[in-house]
């Protein structure tokens, strides 16, 4: 039976393996399934002889074995049995918070054949490296800049790329980005890898999972524009060499440009250069052509890769070989040969004033700088993610792309340095300055192969960048982040001809322009935001060290990912401060489009970890203590269960979410709603999530800042009793309980809900909680219906300054800014009158509150009351709450009599004193009274919430408040804390 069982997880293992080398295609694992599920069912119908002599196990028994403590097994978590009937479940897309990796019926595809480190990275980094600034722009730039300043020019340039490297190995080894094996798979099935990596996404998917889809998109697509205009720089480097090989190939007159400058020694020079117009029509031909191989995808690209690189290389060994054997016969007179008069001569810089062709020229229109030929050179070391950019046709990405990508930077560098103290010890400033093709004129043995080698190295890097850039193109576009990009995606396995169409229309667009030297700081600055975004990436990933950073390149630290950074945005500066400022401005509006209309994609990105963070160090430096009444915030715990029955599918009153942003100055602030469902928790666990779930998108809905907390308990009051001491954090638990008040407990006969309700009420003030109940709540405005009239507060009970606050937070609502706020205060004399008005008035004042005062006299309760004072809306109710309140005393006392037990309600024992419960009922009929004759028009009411008194059943108290709230159409019950919410001082 083992072995039965090994050979079943073997052929499973390999059919996983064989199915996982294409992640774009369907994986069908359904014809396995069944022929196992058939060789299950003619061993129970036939026995096997490893059956009988292990001693018969049944195929329960087989079964059982496959198990280990409950747990469904490694073939079970697969989907391999098909005997379960489970089907499949498909994982999310990233626009809904995962990722997508497609299981469905079919064949897998044969997938072509990947590629290793040398192949995948290496050549394609080197090919766009070792590019047209080489050839034909890095004796130019020696000669202006000197050999001194050209190593410092190389050394700050390649240390920036080498250092964009290095974060781009730990980034890029921090996670699978593709599959091979049974246990990538399960990798794949847990941490769901994303297909815009196995599209070839490069730099969008590793600064897109680790800033976030925002800053992914932003950077992405500035990355894609630094591609595409790499893309031109490349055709216009091949036609312009091609045009000073075949000067008869031109179209249009080539111009002449005669210079005399002193810094020449004074000799006159004529140099040729190259027609505009034909630049132009050569490049957009060129770029046409280049098109149709790219449009035959990456397999012919890959097999063309060799035949543009293996001349390149030779062309490179040709001209060291010349550089050694110069001067030759029929060389430039300005060419001495490796001398050290001339190395002296050219250590100094000397810049200068040049014309459009790069010519010296007093007059020129262009003055040269270090500055700016760091614009110039940077694109020479760019080219460092395009290993990445090809990941899908990687064999191994995590050890590739490192080794790849710094091999090829530290190489390209090493040249770059060398070649500068061989150009500057090989000919005059003058030649250096002037002849733009010196490295062909140098070249043993003819100067045709240095046209040749520029010509398919410009033209290689250029395909590199055509490939790249559609592909990256349709990464983003798969990940349905932005809506606009829909037209640009992908099926699995096609290529990107409509994103490759577009690329196409950008290079021919900047070709046109015609000018070498103006487009390449254009794609420097693309070129330094993307780095600037990798290597902020891995420092925000190494500074926060989540347990899920666990790249596999070691050779790493978040110093030098930030000084990589800062390297990048001095680069961007020292070229130019307007360009880039309009680049982070470009990007800036990327982000905030992508924010504004792109669709929410949960990537558990860096930031999510800096959230995270932040949100602990805040909450250790609040600390235990007190809040200060300047720093306190309303933090409502909104309860969600009704008094009553809601429609279908809607798991809180839709008012509440409108009363929680109303308790919010400019939407600030956190709120908690909680909902208690009844019953056992192990039953009920699953269905507590779903009414999470539920909770948790009707507050996005109702656009609340808040989060959703479901309770399993016996009954409503140990459930809130649990939520009122255990919910929060800190100083970030909830101080305020908002409720709806019961209004239809009478009505619908719900003798339970008094007991729930006072338990409640008596719950938050044991744990010091303040509690504000809306009565009314079906007719509280919506967040633009105006409202008009007052803000009436009855203040009678010290509570902080709660009742104050909370109608100011009601006026900073557009629903209630037209409203004015009145202040009721209640005096037992006439004389205290003018005093307590003049007390109030001072006391608004130094709050900074704005408000009417009114002082009520009420008579004191010994007086006795006029019968006729009580002849208005109230009266009614009063008699009625009296008398039910008798027949239920009544109740209460036969029941006692007949059980010999003393007097109890809801299990509990009370004391009943009448006279009080009179008193009661007298004072909450004058204090509604009093709102009806003042209130009746305002726009909401607040009063003082009083306790429940002692001992007093629950029955009681709800008659109390019946009676309180009386004909008053929306009313805020407050009760404050011992705590002050607002403060006279500074």
């Amino acid at each position: 039976m083992t072995d039965a069982f090994y050979a079943v997880a073997r052929s499973s293992s390999s059919q996983i393996a064989s199915a996982v080398e294409n992640p774009h295609s369907k994986i069908s694992l359904m014809e396995s399934e069944m022929k196992q599920s058939d060789m299950e069912a003619n061993e129970r119908a036939e026995p096997s002889n490893t059956d009988a002599e292990s001693g018969g196990f049944s195929e329960q028994q087989r079964e059982s074995k496959l198990e280990l403590f409950g747990f469904d097994s490694l073939v079970n978590i697969l989907g391999l049995r098909s005997m379960t009937g489970e089907q499949l479940v498909e994982p999310s897309s990233p626009r809904d918070g995962g990722e997508n990796i497609s299981i469905t019926h079919g064949h897998p595809k044969q997938t072509s054949p990947k590629m290793g480190t040398m192949m995948g990275v290496f050549v394609p980094c080197l090919q766009n490296i070792l590019g047209i600034i080489y050839y034909i722009r890095f004796s130019w730039i020696v000669g202006m800049a000197g050999i001194g300043e050209s190593l410092m020019l190389v050394a700050f340039c390649g240390s920036c790329t080498f250092l964009t490297s290095i974060s781009l190995s730990a980034i890029a080894t921090n996670g699978a980005m593709k599959v091979s094996n049974l246990l990538s798979l399960i990798v794949l099935c847990c941490h769901k890898v994303s297909e815009s990596c196995l599209m070839g996404g490069g730099p969008y998917y590793l600064i897109g999972r680790a800033l976030g889809p925002e800053v992914g998109v932003s950077i992405g697509l500035c990355f894609f524009l630094g591609n595409a205009v790499a893309g031109s720089m490349y055709v216009l480097g091949a036609v312009e060499t091609f045009l000073d090989a075949v000067p008869s190939a031109g179209i249009f007159k080539a111009s002449a440009t005669v210079t005399n400058s002193s810094s020449l020694n004074g000799t006159t020079t004529t140099v040729y250069s190259t027609s505009v117009h034909d630049l132009q029509v050569y490049g957009i031909v060129v770029t046409i052509l280049l098109c149709f191989i790219v449009f035959g995808g990456v397999k012919l690209i890959n097999r063309v890769a060799p035949a543009f690189l293996i001349p390149v290389l030779f062309s490179l060994f040709c001209i060291f070989i010349g550089i050694f054997a110069a001067p030759r016969k029929n060389a430039s007179s300005g060419i001495t040969g490796l001398r050290l008069h001339t190395f002296r001569d050219n250590w100094s810089s000397d810049y200068q004033r040049t014309n459009s062709a790069g010519i010296p020229d007093p007059d020129g229109s262009i003055n040269w700088s270090f500055n700016a030929l760091v614009g110039l050179f940077f694109p020479a070391v760019t080219g460092i993610m395009a290993g990445s950019n090809r990941s899908a046709s990687l064999k191994d990405t995590q050890r590739s792309i490192p080794i790849g990508t710094l091999a090829a930077t530290l190489a390209t560098t090493c040249l770059y340095l060398i070649s500068v103290f061989l150009f500057g010890a090989l000919a005059t400033r003058e030649e250096l300055l002037t002849n733009r093709l010196l490295t062909a004129e140098v070249a043993w043995p003819v100067p045709a192969i240095i046209y040749i080698g520029i010509i398919l190295s410009t033209l290689g890097a250029a395909l590199q960048s055509l490939t790249g850039a559609p592909r990256l193109l349709a990464a983003i576009a798969n990940d349905d982040i932005l809506p606009v990009l829909k037209y640009f995606k992908v099926m699995e396995g096609n290529e990107p001809h409509l994103a490759t169409l577009f690329t196409a229309f950008i290079c021919i667009g900047c070709v046109v322009i015609g000018n070498l030297d103006l487009i390449t700081p254009t794609i420097t600055m693309f070129f330094l935001l993307c780095y600037s975004g990798v290597n902020l990436s891995c420092f925000l990933l190494d500074l926060l060290d989540a347990p899920s950073w666990r790249p596999r390149w070691k050779f790493h630290h978040w110093s030098l990912s930030l000084l990589g950074a800062s390297i990048c945005i001095v680069i961007m500066f020292l070229i130019s401060w307007l360009f880039t400022v309009v680049s982070f401005a470009l990007a800036s509006l990327i982000y905030y489009y992508v924010s504004i209309k792109g669709k929410a994609g949960d990537w558990g990105d860096g930031f999510k970890s800096a959230y995270f963070q932040l949100a602990l160090r805040s909450l250790r430096s609040l600390g235990a203590n007190q809040v200060h009444p300047k720093n306190w915030y309303p933090i409502p715990l909104i309860f969600c269960r009704p008094w009553g029955k809601l429609p279908e599918n809607v798991p809180c009153h839709p008012k509440l979410a409108d009363f929680a942003n109303c308790m919010k100055k400019k939407g600030r602030g956190m709120s908690i709603f909680a909902s208690i469902i009844d019953g056992d928790y192990y039953e009920q666990a699953e269905d507590a999530k779903v009414a999470c779930h539920q909770l948790s998108t009707y507050i996005n809905y109702k656009r609340c800042e808040g989060v959703a907390e479901i309770i399993v308990a016996p009954s409503m009051s140990e459930g809130f009793r649990g939520i009122v001491q255990t919910m929060g954090l800190g100083n970030l638990k909830p101080n305020i309980v908002v409720m709806r008040y019961p209004e239809i407990w009478r009505r619908e006969n719900l003798t339970q809900i008094p007991s729930t309700f006072v338990s409640i009420i008596n719950d938050c003030i044991v744990a010091n909680k303040a509690v504000v109940i809306v009565k009314g709540l079906d007719e509280w405005p919506g967040e633009y219906q105006k409202q008009y009239g007052t803000i009436d507060l009855y203040w009678i009970v010290r509570d902080g300054g709660l009742m104050l606050l909370l109608s100011q937070l009601l006026l900073a609502k557009e629903s209630f800014e037209s409203c004015k706020i009145q202040v009721f205060c209640i005096a037992e004399e006439d004389t205290e009158a003018e005093e307590l008005k003049a007390d109030v008035r001072k006391f608004l004042y130094d709050l900074r509150m704005q408000a009417e005062v009114i002082v009520v006299t009420m008579k004191s309760w010994e007086a006795q009351v006029d019968g006729g004072t009580q002849q208005d809306d109230s009266m009614e109710a009063f008699t009625s709450a009296q008398r039910r309140i008798a027949a239920y005393l009544a109740d209460m006392k036969d029941t006692a009599q007949k059980e010999s037990k003393p007097l109890t309600a809801d299990g509990k024992p009370v004391v009943v004193n009448e006279q009080q419960v009179d008193k009661f009922l007298y004072t909450t009929l004058k204090l509604n009274s009093t709102i009806l004759r003042y209130s009746r028009m305002a726009a909401v009411v607040l009063v003082s919430l009083p306790p429940p008194p002692v001992q007093h059943p629950a029955y009681f108290y709800m008659e109390y408040m019946d009676l309180l709230v009386e004909n008053v159409p929306r009313l805020l019950m407050v009760r404050g804390y011992r705590r002050d919410v607002v403060t006279l001082f500074t």
